[in-house]
């Protein structure tokens, strides 16, 4: 956002501040400026001067001898320009002066060009005629410079004047940056009423006074708003009857101030309008619109379109237009259409001013590939009370310039009225929030500066809707804070209650994982949740199986990272591989990460985020070292019951005979196992690797942290030791569930010590021998007791076809 100092000047009349000191004083009153630039830094003694007379130099056939009046004398200019003769009024400067830089645009030279007297070819030369470009502008912003050559004065000039004053390059163009939340500084009344704030000055908005003939506008034309959630208010008014010409010279200069080009006075007006108001406008030739009518609509996916800059575009059902009776007319916010321009020929046309949705802008401009000053502002969300005062603003300057009749009335469609917010005002916390000590009399004087309105009944500050960023006090405090200036805010500690922070319970949990992985000897990996759909084969797995249902990525960096994983293996085989490529032994690694299970595809809602833990190793260690370490993890987050193993776990990335589902209270939580040989050499690991993943979710409703203190025992504890002879197919799990369902209230432990197959035991059967501790907590156990526990325990395993060996 550009402003000149001139243009802020018309609406804070008592201005006067150099550039510097407007930078610094806007900069901390939340205004930031990111610089200025001084359009006369290098102009210097020059006047507008008149050819009295011109000879032809005696010595060169390109060049002439001008003497020239500067209005106190006669001097002697030799110049090459051909556009120049007697009677021409042009800028002069003086020996001694400066300019911007030489004849071509762009041509700027730092600290300028010193002109000092000489001869040309023999003939004295006291001084040099300027085109704007030596001025260090450009044949753009100002469009009467001829196109080779000097820059001519109209003939009422006055001879000897300050030729920077009347070419308004007395002035000073300062680039902001502005947030986006201040959408009331994208204009120059929001600029200038920040910088009256800030200097203290008054105020003075543009007067905008009623205009129109005794005519109606619906007379003329009809609108109609299709999508209002799109379009919260659209107003038109017309203008017959009108005169194409220049604009008069005080509107193109503030125009070029801050780089806009001067065009003709009807297109003036609009881009005037906007950087004035901060509201976009466009013009439609009312003879071009069939029916006489507007209508607000989206277009249809694969519509074509062709926009004032000549190109076709292709639309989709989320763009929306602006249409006439049979035709669209206009992109909405962003630009209008080739079919609907003001052409020299046009003799009434149609004033828009409109709000549309920023958000729908923004995504409708990057979709059909154009961006123009109009979507930029609409992009931040513009106030729709604010459209017809910049319409009749408008019209206002169409009747002060002659450039058309304006028609009476508007028709303004305003689905839904944006009301002022009030925030409740409290000076006292206010002053608790900054540190301060400020009266409530002067925060309401610094509010009614920035036009806030105070309602002393309820205590309410009313902000316009112009004010995108106020919703509660502490936005309020923010505007106190401004204005009393942040370097006059003292140094002052925080106050208020200590708190003890800690992690949430979740992420408690997560820590322990790694804590344990560590401990254990893993070291901690990450890797993509972007991955390629041929991970699916690599890792076996069936046509039908739910993990090949990944979501695909939208704009992916390319096939290799084309959907969300479903499965944080291939990660993890993916890094064991490398490791192993590389020759490092006994690696152990560990991974906290997501995946993502969609409900359905195409996806209609956010997918199903699972952390998960996973563990994998090669090297040392086997598959009941992983076993170990996901029991230790279990028993640090208090699952204290005993986690069973289910052999068929089905994995088809798992070694047939070396893979278990890990269940806790019935349900699957987990599964570990070493890695299928295929699937190992698929990835290039050349030994046994084993992987565990446990599933975050499903684990963490178990977890606690919550521990109950147990007193010492009082009473000996008896231990019985059991050998057995067990059929091969038999697990230990399966023993040790009839252990503790027969052991009784007594049971206190029992403690696998020893498995052996060989020569001295059957074919078929193996031996397994447990210790088995009983003990109770208010007596000394009896043998009785102790042996009717043991003959229950056995009774069960026989039913197993287990026997005691002998």
């Amino acid at each position: 956002m550009d402003t000149s100092l001139s243009w802020i000047k018309a609406y804070v009349p008592d201005l006067d501040v150099t550039a510097q000191e407007y930078t610094d004083a806007m900069t901390l009153t939340g205004t930031k400026v990111e610089g200025f630039k001084e359009l006369d830094a290098d102009l210097d003694k020059i006047v507008v001067g008149q050819i009295e007379k011109i000879e032809k130099h005696p010595g060169a056939d390109k060049l002439v001898v001008c003497q020239v009046n500067i209005g106190t004398e006669l001097v002697q200019i030799v110049t090459g320009a051909k556009n120049v003769f007697e009677g021409a009024k042009l800028p002069v400067v003086l020996d001694g002066g400066r300019v911007a830089g030489g004849h071509e645009p762009g041509q700027r030279v730092a600290g300028g060009i010193k002109i000092k007297k000489g001869k040309l070819r023999g003939v004295a030369s006291y001084g040099m005629m300027c085109s704007i470009e030596e001025l260090g502008s450009t044949k753009e912003m100002y469009p009467e410079q001829p196109e080779n050559g000097i820059y001519i004065f109209p003939e009422d000039t006055e001879v000897g004047a300050d030729a920077i004053e009347l070419l308004g390059l007395h002035d000073v163009v300062f680039e902001y940056e502005i947030t986006s939340n201040r959408v009331d500084c994208y204009s120059v009344v929001g600029i200038a009423r920040e910088a009256a704030a800030t200097f203290n000055k008054e105020f003075k908005p543009p007067v905008v006074t009623e205009t129109g003939n005794d005519e109606d506008v619906n007379d003329y034309v009809k609108v109609s708003v299709e999508n209002t959630d799109l379009c919260s208010r659209y107003c038109a008014r017309v203008v017959k009857n009108i005169k194409i010409e220049p604009s008069p010279k005080w509107l193109q200069r503030r125009l070029s101030s801050v780089g806009i080009r001067p065009i003709n006075n009807l297109v003036d007006i609009t881009n005037y309008v906007m950087e004035e108001y901060g509201q976009p406008m466009h013009a439609y030739d009312l003879d071009t619109l069939a029916g006489h009518q507007i209508v607000v609509k989206n277009a249809q996916d694969g519509d074509k379109f062709v926009t004032l800059d000549g190109q076709e575009r292709t639309m989709d059902k989320d763009v929306l237009m602006i249409c006439d009776g049979e035709k669209a007319v206009g992109i909405a916010g962003i630009m209008g259409g080739e079919n609907s321009m003001i052409t020299d020929s046009a003799k009434t046309m149609l004033f828009e001013a409109a709000c549309f949705d920023g958000v729908n802008i923004r995504k409708s401009s990057k979709r059909v590939g154009l961006r123009t000053d109009a979507s930029g502002k609409f992009e931040k969300g513009l106030d729709p009370n604010n459209a017809m005062s910049a319409l009749n603003r408008a019209c206002q300057l169409v009747e002060e310039l002659g450039a058309g009749e304006v028609v009476g009335g508007a028709i303004d469609v305003y689905s839904k009225k944006k009301e002022p917010v009030r925030v409740t005002f409290d000076a006292e916390k206010i002053n608790r929030m900054l540190g301060t000590n400020i009266s409530e009399e002067e925060m309401l004087g610094y509010f009614k500066k920035i036009d806030l309105d105070y309602d002393a009944e309820t205590k309410e500050v009313i902000a316009p809707t112009f004010r995108h960023d106020l919703f509660r006090l502490a936005d309020l405090a923010e505007e106190v804070a401004r204005f009393f200036g942040y370097d006059n805010i003292p140094t002052t500690l925080p106050s208020g209650e200590a708190t003890t922070g800690k992690l949430p319970f979740k992420l408690r949990i997560e820590q322990v994982a790694s804590d344990i992985a560590e401990f254990c000897g893993f070291s901690q990996g990450m890797s993509y949740s972007f991955e390629s759909p041929k991970v699916f084969d690599k890792l076996l797995l069936p046509e039908d199986s739910e993990l090949r249902n990944a979501i695909p990525i939208m704009n992916p960096l390319g096939e290799d990272y084309s959907i969300m994983r479903t499965t944080s293996l291939n990660g993890m085989l993916t890094s064991l591989a490398t490791n192993y490529n590389r020759r490092n032994k006994n690696v152990r690694l560990y991974e906290m990460g997501n995946i993502y299970i969609p409900q359905e595809l195409p996806l209609t809602e956010l997918p199903d985020e699972r952390m998960q833990f996973t563990l994998g190793m090669y090297g040392d260690g086997d598959f009941f070292n992983m076993k170990g370490v996901v029991e230790e993890f279990f028993e640090k987050i208090g699952m204290k019951g005993r986690e069973k193993y289910d052999p068929n776990a089905g994995k088809s990335f798992l070694h047939p005979g070396r893979q278990a589902n890990i269940i806790y209270d019935g349900k699957v939580v987990g599964y570990l196992g070493e890695v299928h040989p295929e699937v190992a050499d698929i990835y290039g690991i050349g030994e046994r690797a084993y992987v565990a993943v446990l599933d975050m979710p499903e684990i963490i409703p178990y977890a606690t942290f919550d521990r109950k203190y147990t007193g010492i025992a009082k009473y000996p504890a008896v231990t019985r030791d059991i050998s057995m002879v067990v059929p091969k197919e038999i697990l230990v799990g399966q023993i040790e569930d009839v252990i503790e369902k027969k052991g009784g209230a007594h049971l206190e432990s029992f403690n696998l010590f020893d498995i052996y197959e060989g020569a001295q035991i059957k074919a078929g059967f193996k031996s397994v021998a447990y210790s088995i501790v009983f003990r109770a907590k208010d007596k000394t156990l009896e043998e009785a007791e102790i042996t009717a526990a043991m003959d229950r325990i056995l009774s069960g395993l026989e039913e197993l076809g287990i026997e005691l060996r002998k």
